[in-house]
C-alpha cells in the first residue's frame, strides 16, 4: 500500500482510519445477496462523500473498512452518513429485513475507529487474517442460524 498524500486547496493530508461497525444485535446478517448489495451501497456512499475505501471486508457479523477521510469531514459526521443511508437502502432493497431488525435500523449504535497512522500494512494483514479465521470458524460450527419465529 503506497503512502500517498492527498491534497485539497491548501492542504496535504493522509488521514486514514480503520472503521469497524456491526449490524444491530450483532446478527450474522451480512451474507450472500445482502453482502453484495451492502458492499455496493457502501462503496457508492463513500464515493459520494469523497472518502476512499482502501480495503473493505464484509464479515458475517461486522464490517472492516479502512478508509481515507478528508480532514474537512469529521469521522463522526461521516460515519452517520453511510450507516444511516445504507440502512434505508438495504430496507428498500430487502423488505424482509424489517421482520428481523424493525424500525429501519440495520446497524448497531456504536462503532470503532482507530487512526491507522503509518502501520497501514499491519492493519490490512490483520483484517485479511481475521477474515480467514472467521471462514474457518464458520466451517467448524454446525449451528444453523434460522428465523426463531419460523416453523
Amino acid at each position: 500500500m503506497a503512502q500517498k498524500a492527498n491534497s485539497l486547496a491548501h492542504t496535504k493530508w493522509m488521514c486514514k482510519y480503520h472503521i469497524v461497525f456491526c449490524p444491530k444485535y450483532r446478527r450474522k446478517a451480512i451474507y450472500n445477496q445482502y453482502r453484495e448489495d451492502l458492499g455496493q451501497i457502501l462503496r457508492q456512499l463513500c464515493q459520494w462523500k469523497g472518502v476512499e475505501i482502501i480495503e473493505g471486508h464484509l464479515m458475517p457479523d461486522h464490517v472492516h473498512m479502512p478508509a481515507g477521510i478528508p480532514p474537512k469531514t469529521g469521522v463522526s459526521s461521516f460515519m452517520g452518513y453511510p450507516r444511516g443511508k445504507s440502512s434505508l437502502l438495504m430496507f428498500d432493497r430487502h423488505a424482509n429485513l424489517k421482520y428481523k431488525f424493525g424500525n429501519r435500523k440495520f446497524w448497531a449504535e456504536g462503532y470503532y475507529v482507530p487512526a491507522v497512522g503509518l502501520n497501514e500494512a499491519t492493519i490490512a494483514k490483520y483484517i485479511r487474517e481475521q477474515e480467514q479465521a472467521d471462514i474457518a470458524l464458520d466451517r467448524l460450527s454446525v449451528k444453523e442460524y434460522e428465523d426463531p419465529f419460523k416453523k
